[in-house]
């Protein structure tokens, strides 16, 4: 074995370490967030801490810096040489923050979100407040650490989306909100609206269970190496590719909450389950940035299942699961009333149109918090008035407004926007996909098989391998290009209320 291949099995093995704390704390994570008690939670919080300041301190200890010099620019292996690449632009940022601070931050960060549980509950926002004005701080003393060339706020955005900038989004978001605003307008113009009152019916929890773990069955999730819970907050978490969870909320007089809810939660899963297992244990075994995972949610969530073509196939089942009242509901108008334009207080529970402009609201916001332009106290009003402004519509209570999401609890400033780009991906992919193959068939006939085979051919096994924007042009021939999506919107909302 030469000095070299021992090197990068060193390097490797070193990896393998850094990846089983980084398991640990998923797990504790999930746990946290589905089925800790409550008393137990502020020493899970410790111990969380704990995991967080011993992976900061593996990711900038000498050890790293030494397999970053030797390794760089010397090694053949394409998996190796990506890492390396990984592990450097992580130990510069992370070598910039105090190991000691980092710990104080993720502890904040663990408590934040379990008071956020409880503002969230009592509709009071002054609950939060003071950690949200902690988080925010850190956040800005972090971007400051880490540098920035224009705007302060693109610190923070490329930990989710490298290569989008500020810049890029400030040219880009109020392009497409003025389409999705003119395209709204004529909905509610329009005299041909589907009722959403045959939807509201009482439906068990118990079988919305049921008909979502088929769906996540036919999509292809892969329940030997998953499992579907149930939490406050929506969302899916990998532990390793081969044991990637689900979680989901039911509400049991609206069924769209769980059901789309776990499809979009199943398209992050699939992209996890689907990495190649080549990259296992080593920083490139995840999606390469959130907008593109979101990609994946969306794609599923929205272009398959609010389709004309999924509900054809899969209204039988859906009614063998359902209340008896939805045997009198013809199929067009189903699909017609899943597919209502209608603003809503809630992120989780928009519609495809005004789903980016619930973004956008954040976006503003997040951005100007910090770029030191507006305060944390001011936030419920400010929230309120940009919902009124871009959605006409004023929250009437914390909960229903400011306190909805958890992003900002958990210090995730700069995650946002990756929803809006995510779904500019998914509409981007789609266009192409329709290029291979009869998409409105292909979902018709139920062969989900040829679409996740497809997307995991052209993004899901690459991980980390290849970054976002790079994707985005070997799938698609072109940088992104926000006109799929309103051409998409345009297309199938004209039909739905004949504009």
């Amino acid at each position: 074995m030469t000095l070299g291949s021992e090197l990068e099995n060193d390097f490797l093995e070193f990896l393998k370490e850094k990846s089983s704390y980084e398991e640990a704390l998923s797990l504790i994570q999930w746990d946290l967030r589905t089925y800790a008690p409550k008393k137990g939670r502020q020493q899970r919080a410790d111990v969380i801490g704990f995991l967080s300041q011993k992976l900061h301190h593996l990711s900038t200890s000498d050890k790293m810096k030494n397999f970053i010099d030797e390794l760089k620019g010397q090694t053949e292996n394409i998996i190796i040489k990506h890492s390396i690449e990984e592990c450097e632009e992580d130990y510069n940022r992370n070598k910039k923050i105090p190991e000691q601070e980092y710990k104080e931050y993720i502890m904040l960060c663990t408590e934040s979100e379990t008071i956020w549980e409880e503002a969230r509950e009592k509709n009071d926002f002054t609950l939060l407040q003071p950690y949200l004005e902690k988080l925010v701080d850190y956040n800005k003393k972090f971007a400051e650490y880490w540098g920035y060339e224009k705007n302060i706020y693109d610190a923070l955005l490329h930990m989710y989306e490298p290569g989008v900038t500020t810049e890029v989004l400030d040219e880009v978001f109020p392009k497409l909100r003025n389409s999705l605003s003119n395209l709204l307008t004529q909905i509610n113009q329009s005299t041909n609206k589907p009722d959403p009152t045959i939807l509201q019916h009482h439906f068990p929890k118990d079988k919305q269970e049921q008909f979502s773990l088929e769906i996540l069955k036919r999509m292809g999730y892969d329940f030997q190496a998953g499992r579907l819970d149930e939490t406050v907050h929506p969302f899916a978490i990998s532990l390793n590719a081969n044991d990637v969870r689900v979680t989901t909320r039911y509400d049991e007089d609206d069924f769209r909450m769980a059901v789309f809810g776990t499809i979009h939660e199943g398209g992050h899963a699939l992209y996890e389950q689907n990495i190649s297992n080549s990259l296992a244990q080593t920083p490139l075994a995840t999606g390469t940035s959130m907008g593109i995972h979101e990609s994946q949610s969306l794609f599923w969530e929205n272009l398959v299942a609010r389709s004309e073509e999924f509900w054809t196939n899969h209204y039988q089942l859906f009614k063998s699961f359902a209340p008896d009242q939805f045997e009198n509901v013809e199929l067009q108008d189903f699909y017609r009333s899943i597919n209502e334009v209608k603003a809503s207080f809630v992120r989780i529970e928009a519609d495809e149109l005004t789903y980016c402009l619930h973004i956008m609201v954040r976006y503003e916001l997040e951005k100007a918090l910090i770029n030191g332009e507006i305060e944390v106290k001011d936030l419920p009003e400010l929230w309120n008035q940009k919902m009124e402004d871009y959605l006409g519509i004023r929250p009437n209570s914390d909960k229903n407004g400011i306190l909805q999401d958890i992003h900002w609890s958990a210090g995730n400033f700069g995650y946002f926007p990756s929803y809006a780009l995510g779904y500019m991906y998914a509409a981007q992919f789609h266009h192409s996909l329709t290029k291979t193959m009869d998409v409105g068939k292909v979902i018709k006939d139920g062969d989900f098989g040829k679409v996740k085979d497809w997307l995991g051919i052209n993004i899901h096994q690459y991980g980390k391998m290849k970054k976002p924007l790079q994707i985005l042009n070997d799938v698609t021939g072109e940088s992104l290009n926000p006109q799929y999506l309103v051409n998409y919107l345009t297309n199938k909302y004209s039909k739905i209320y004949q504009l």
